[in-house]
């Protein structure tokens, strides 16, 4: 029980002082910095991806969140709505095990290429430890659109500020 009173503890900390929670975060989202754009909390509005057959799918029943700190650290977290839907997709990299995909760490913005990199220091997935994933941004009508930046992997994922 403390434990689970530390984690929603925890949780609420981070999202107040990345100002999720306040009614200014959305009204910020319209300018300054790429950085100051991505603070906050987001959710999973819905994905793109190429299937097996090589036709893209239009996904909005997954479930996920996304936060940027205003010290340089991230989180991620998506959930397919079964464990039992095999994920339809043949990307080079794995990120989901079990229809989960989580992971954490610090990020770095480059506003003249548009990318944000995931520095990731711990994941679902053991194998994306150490590494760094690029994605491409950018913000459209209120969303955050991230897609990635390897010419390898067709995917494209929107997120909505909480």
């Amino acid at each position: 029980m403390r434990t689970t009173f530390g984690w929603i503890l925890a949780a609420v900390t981070v999202l107040t002082l990345t100002g999720a929670s306040s009614p200014q975060s959305a009204e910020k989202s319209d300018t300054g910095s790429a950085k100051e754009k991505l603070i906050g909390a987001w959710r999973l509005a819905w994905e793109d991806e190429q299937g097996t057959d090589g036709e893209m799918k239009h996904i909005v029943d997954h479930k996920g969140t996304i936060v940027y700190t205003r010290d340089g650290h991230m989180s991620v977290q998506i959930m397919l709505p079964s464990t039992d839907a095999p994920r339809d997709v043949d990307n080079p990299v794995k990120y989901d095990q079990g229809g989960y995909e989580a992971y954490y760490g610090s990020y770095e913005v480059n506003e003249q290429a548009h990318t944000v990199t995931h520095h990731v220091q711990g994941s679902l997935v053991r194998a994306l430890v150490g590494k760094d994933l690029t994605r491409v941004y950018r913000f459209s009508d209120g969303l955050l659109i991230l897609k990635s930046s390897r010419p390898d992997e067709h995917w494209t994922i929107a997120w909505e500020r909480y």
